[in-house]
C-alpha cells in the first residue's frame, strides 16, 4: 500500500519557518554495529555543549517558541532533540536503543533537530499527517495505556485514527517504535529555525548516507515545502 505523509496546511501556515524531510528505508538490520558513527556525531553535539547550553542554540530556541504558540510550556514539553542534548549534557551519553534509533538520535543531537523513527508496518494508510488532533486519536504510550492528544494538539495521526505522537515533536509512539522485527522505517526530521530550510537537505543526505552504509536500503527521501508537501512511500 502507498502511504503519503504530509503536513496539513495548517500546520504550514502556523509555523512559517518551518523545514520537513522525510526518507523511507528498507532491510532494518537490528545487528548493525553503529557505534563508531553515533560516537561522532554525539562528539559533535558535545562540543557545541562544551560551549553554551541546549536553551542557546537557535534550533532549540526555534522550537521553543513554537510550543509557546501552541500554548505548551517549553520547559516542561520539550521537542525530542533538546531532550537528547539534555541527557547528553547531564549523564554525558546517548540512550541505545536500536541501530536505527541510536543513529537517528545521534544525527538529531549532533544538528539539534528533532527526527523521529517509525516502524512503516505500524501505520495505517493511505495517509499519515502531521495536523491538530481532534481530540479522539488513539496514542499508545511506551509503557502501555491509551491516551488522546488534546484537541488542537499537533500530532502524526494515520487514517485509523491512531496518533504517532504527543505535542508533536515532543514524544513519540510506542505503537510505532523501531524494535527488533522493523524492517521499514519512515524517518522523519522537523525543524524551525532561521536556518532550518538551508539545512534540512544536508541532514536527509546525511541519515540516507549513514543508515545505507548500516545495511539499510534508502528507498526515497524528500524535503518537504508548502509547494511540494506530499512524501510517498510504499508499506
Amino acid at each position: 500500500m502507498s502511504i503519503t505523509f504530509r503536513h496539513a496546511d495548517q500546520v504550514w501556515s502556523d509555523h512559517p519557518r518551518l523545514a520537513a524531510g522525510a526518507l523511507y528505508v528498507t532491510g532494518v538490520d537490528a545487528s548493525a554495529d553503529v557505534g563508531a558513527r553515533v560516537a561522532a556525531y554525539t562528539e559533535r553535539a558535545r562540543a557545541r555543549l562544551a560551549v553554551a547550553g541546549e536553551g542557546e542554540f537557535p534550533e532549540v530556541m526555534a522550537w521553543r517558541r513554537a510550543f509557546s504558540r501552541m500554548g505548551l510550556k517549553p520547559t516542561q514539553y520539550r521537542c525530542a532533540s533538546e531532550s537528547l542534548l539534555r541527557r547528553l549534557r547531564k549523564e554525558g551519553t546517548l540512550p541505545r536503543i536500536h541501530p536505527v534509533v541510536d543513529l537517528c538520535n545521534a544525527v538529531s543531537a549532533a544538528y539539534a533537530v528533532p527526527v523521529a523513527a517509525l516502524d512503516a508496518d505500524r501505520i495505517t494508510g493511505p495517509l499519515l499527517e502531521v495536523r491538530p488532533a481532534r481530540g479522539d486519536e488513539r496514542y499508545t504510550p511506551f509503557g502501555g495505556g491509551t491516551e488522546h492528544p488534546v484537541p488542537g494538539e499537533v500530532t502524526f495521526a494515520d487514517s485509523a485514527g491512531r496518533a504517532h505522537a504527543r505535542r508533536w515533536t515532543h514524544r513519540q509512539s510506542g505503537h510505532s517504535a523501531v524494535g527488533p522485527g522493523t524492517r521499514r522505517v519512515l524517518v522523519v526530521a522537523e525543524a524551525q529555525h532561521d536556518d532550518g530550510a538551508r539545512v534540512m537537505p544536508d541532514l536527509v543526505r546525511t541519515l540516507a548516507g549513514e543508515l545505507s552504509a548500516h545495511g539499510a536500503e534508502p528507498v526515497a527521501s524528500a524535503v518537504l515545502t508548502p509547494a511540494a508537501p506530499e512524501f510517498v512511500f510504499r508499506a
